[in-house]
């Protein structure tokens, strides 16, 4: 048994936070950055508002970053207190792939440990660690410092494994193995849905106990109606368009294409809608989307629908609420979401959402009331529940009303609250075996 050494009975004050292969700073949308940096932020932010003191660890990708900075508020620029990201120093700045960051973990978690030193004993109340990297350095933080380990898979190589999109690059033996040593590992495992502690109990044979379902959240004073007419016209975009729009990475996983065939599938059979069609592409090239950084491009040049899709950068999320709220449908073609954020995102701004009925996208999008889920990836299909909610404006309408009120069952308060309470009941229960 782990020697703990946590002092006295206490509430938690201090967290260690690792995030180790993306930075809660970075732009999400591009290269490894997405969902998870939004969930980090979001939670570290509402911690802090509750009397936390976060400290975010992340791997530097530049030599320019200082060791430490406060976290930013996104849309005011303004310092939120109680949150500091640390930079830490483990490999080359830049050209690190995620494949070849398990040789940095030694270093980073050197780094971590060397830190928390430099600080009174009993410094750190607990670690929560997000990605399967960032566990193997918890794992080894949580007994060195003698405090529970709360971990966030956030993505899982066996059920990516087990639904790989066509052309994409199997996750590897050794990210299995690892992850079976995280779950093995935590005191806590957090899920974001039903399904995905499902897939923790029957796939890692994770201890049913030991795993908690906390739904995600929406940051509703970001992601919210907008005047239709008023966003579309800051885009360039007719007020009687038909816009299906796609945002997030640009990778196999993601699905682009799927959605690109399906949008070719459309307009050849109902010619009509093509001189009214807009096909927003909004993200950047993201893993084995890398090494093919303009394969859409040419899959739509293939496909002779060039004049209706449009491809635009990342942007940040007070721009992408404004994306959200011009489209008629946004559609989330994914071979898998632990969660669906972009599908959370895109109801709470009145979006109807046409989604892939797989992982936590069954949970965000509620079928026939805020959007359509549609089983598997075949072009027909995708064509014909597009062409369902763009050719029924009432259709549109009822769904927008009820993707509203689906997003109001996701929110980062409730997310925060729920995950203190873990926390509260993984040191308690830490504390029950150090006096047993």
């Amino acid at each position: 048994m782990t020697v703990r050494t946590l002092v006295a009975d206490r509430p938690i004050r201090r967290l260690a936070m690792i995030c180790l292969h993306t930075s809660p700073l970075d732009q999400p949308g591009t290269g490894d950055a997405g969902g998870m940096n939004v969930y980090v932020v979001e939670v570290a932010r509402r911690l802090a508002r509750r009397g936390i003191e976060v400290d975010v660890f992340t791997r530097a990708t530049r030599s320019s970053l200082p060791p430490t900075v406060p976290l930013l508020d996104p849309r005011t620029g303004r310092v939120e207190d109680g949150v500091t990201v640390h930079n830490v120093h483990a490999g080359p700045f830049e050209g690190l792939t995620k494949d070849e960051l398990p040789g940095q973990l030694c270093v980073f978690a050197r780094e971590v440990l060397r830190a928390e030193a430099a600080q009174p004993l009993g410094h750190y109340d607990l670690v929560h660690s997000h990605y399967w990297l960032s566990g193997q350095v918890g794992a080894l933080a949580s007994d060195r410092w003698g405090v529970p380990l709360v971990h966030s898979m956030h993505t899982m190589a066996k059920v990516k494994n087990l639904a790989l999109a066509e052309g994409d690059t199997p996750e590897p033996a050794a990210r299995v193995i690892g992850e079976e040593q995280v779950v093995e590992a935590s005191d806590v495992l957090i899920a974001n849905t039903d399904l995905e502690a499902a897939q923790l109990t029957g796939l890692y044979d994770a201890a049913p106990d030991r795993v908690e379902v906390v739904h995600p959240g929406v940051d509703v004073t970001v992601f919210r109606p907008y005047e239709q007419r008023a966003v579309r016209a800051e885009r360039g975009i007719p007020e009687d368009a038909l816009v299906v729009l796609f945002a997030g990475r640009i990778q196999p996983l993601k699905a682009p294409d799927v959605l690109l065939k399906a949008v070719a599938d459309l307009v050849r059979r109902r010619p009509d809608l093509r001189s009214r069609l807009i096909v927003p592409i909004v993200g950047g090239p993201s893993g084995s989307g890398l090494e093919r950084p303009t394969e859409l491009a040419d899959l739509a040049a293939r496909l002779d629908i060039t004049d209706v899709v449009r491809f635009v950068p990342p942007v940040a999320q007070t721009e992408l609420a404004g994306w959200f709220a011009a489209a008629s449908v946004v559609a989330v073609p994914s071979y898998n979401e632990s969660f669906g954020l972009v599908a959370a995102e895109a109801q709470a701004c009145g979006a109807p959402v046409v989604a892939a009925a797989v992982g936590g996208l069954t949970t965000v999008v509620d079928h026939g009331r805020s959007g359509l889920l549609v089983d598997g990836h075949e072009t027909r299909d995708w064509s014909a529940a597009l062409e369902r909610v763009l050719a029924d404006p009432a259709l549109r309408d009822r769904l927008a009303a009820g993707a509203l009120a689906q997003a109001e069952s996701f929110t980062w308060d409730a997310t925060a609250d729920q995950t203190l309470s873990i926390y509260a009941r993984a040191a308690a229960a830490t504390r029950a075996e150090v006096v047993a």
